[in-house]
């Protein structure tokens, strides 16, 4: 088995951040389905502003275009941020040569998906 990415959420950018709550980024209900990120998936945040870099895990909010950090994390970025996120999985070898493609999305400004690869 290799460990390979799964989802991506390219560019996101960060609308909240809330140093208050237990841990955790919350990702809008339709990027997360889109992303097929799951909820309380384990997932690599990457701030494309400042470099940091943080591992948590993902819980769906109210609002589709919505990305908020929370916990300590939220130490780690500013709103209006860009960010990607990751989610990873493991993938027989044999599978990975077929076929495998994570699924990828680019979003804008605004949180909208402006392009989907698989």
């Amino acid at each position: 088995m290799i460990e390979l990415l799964k989802s991506k959420i390219h560019r996101a950018v960060v609308t909240d951040a809330n140093i208050n709550y237990e841990g955790s980024i919350t990702i809008g209900e339709r990027l997360m389905e889109s992303a097929r990120i799951l909820p309380y998936e384990k997932v690599t945040v990457v701030d494309i502003q400042n470099g940091n870099r943080f591992t948590t895990y993902a819980i769906k909010g109210k609002e589709d275009q919505s990305i908020c950090v929370n916990g300590a994390a939220a130490r780690l970025v500013s709103i209006g941020d860009q960010i990607i996120i990751m989610a990873y999985c493991f993938v027989n070898e044999t599978d990975y040569k077929k076929s495998y493609e994570p699924r990828v999305l680019l979003v804008d400004s605004s949180n909208q998906i402006i392009k989907q690869e698989n």
